[in-house]
């Protein structure tokens, strides 16, 4: 198992402006793109080269990884001009992640820190064609799954088992190769219905529960800024070596008398000015800050200048 498939096609529609330049895996979570952080994890777990799909500007991915190489980890990176959805981009990369051994998928917007090692050991004795990485607390418990036999047995109630054992989906899972043979290149399809499709044949739709570890799904603004503030605040597995806790950019320029409070990140190249008081905001590479400005819940991006009194506010 050296291979991973990192999903990295969709639009981000929830994070709205935010997303209008760059695409969800890459905004910045403590200085770093979202996307390193499932890298770094993968390959603490083993993995060695990594698939992304793309979609929406997907030449900032070009600018973010110049050298397709990610911590010495070949990266292949492959377009989707019409999104093909979940199922559509596994298929669509087919031949990049070859049919000789199991493949992980990772969701490029979650940011979690759980141990994979149980995922790998339960695949690996199960022979379930999937694996699902599920948790037992969650806003989605829509997963239905038999704990004694190892085997999910529903997804939304779209089996009407009604099953009262429901858990949160990860966005991670193992996958063997036959996994292919259920899909059809260029269709535009949901892996949901194809899961279906296997439980209903009793192929093996296996499910572990990992609630070690933290876990985030960064759809929305509101758990993006939750995310970060816990970051700046406790120390998370960087570059897969010790924990480092960083939160304001080495070349950062703050003014005199502004203030930052702990729970905000200030990227590389970011412009504080005087009299300023940041508070739990996000600023991203290049963001300025006017003289006396007053963030809260706020995040400015690339090369925009925030100035006045802003609360809750994307600039």
């Amino acid at each position: 198992m050296t291979k991973a498939f990192v999903l990295g096609a969709g639009l981000g529609t929830r994070l709205k402006k935010l997303t209008e330049h760059l695409p969800k895996p890459l905004i910045p979570v403590q200085q770093k793109p979202l996307l390193t952080y499932a890298f770094d994890h993968l390959l603490d777990a083993g993995f060695s080269s990594f698939v992304v799909n793309t979609h929406h500007r997907p030449e900032a991915y070009d600018a973010a990884f110049p050298d397709r190489v990610y911590r010495d980890a070949p990266l292949a990176f492959r377009e989707e001009t019409v999104l093909l959805e979940t199922a559509g981009g596994i298929a669509n990369v087919r031949d990049l992640l070859g049919e000789d051994e199991p493949f992980a998928v990772y969701n490029g917007d979650i940011l979690t820190d759980l141990p994979l090692k149980p995922l790998l050991e339960a695949h690996a004795a199960s022979g379930n064609l999937v694996t699902l990485v599920l948790r037992s607390e969650g806003t989605a418990l829509q997963v239905a799954f038999d704990r004694g036999g190892g085997q999910v047995t529903d997804l939304r109630n779209y089996l009407e088992t009604n099953s009262p054992d429901l858990f949160q989906f990860t966005g991670i899972y193992m996958v063997n190769p036959e996994f292919f043979h259920y899909l059809t290149p260029g269709e535009k399809k949901s892996v949901i219905p194809v899961f279906l499709d296997i439980i209903r044949e009793r192929q093996g739709i296996g499910g572990v529960v990992i609630d070690e570890g933290r876990w985030w799904d960064l759809g929305t603004r509101g758990t993006y800024l939750h995310a970060s503030a816990t970051l700046s605040r406790q120390a998370f597995p960087a570059h897969g070596k010790q924990p480092e806790q960083v939160r304001i950019h080495p070349t950062a320029q703050i003014g005199a008398h502004a203030h930052i409070c702990p729970q905000s990140s200030l990227s590389e190249g970011c412009v504080v000015g005087e009299g300023a008081h940041v508070d739990n905001s996000i600023l991203w590479p290049g963001a300025v800050v006017a003289p006396h400005a007053s963030l809260r819940n706020t995040i400015v991006r690339t090369g925009q200048r925030a100035e006045g009194i802003l609360v809750d506010e994307d600039v």
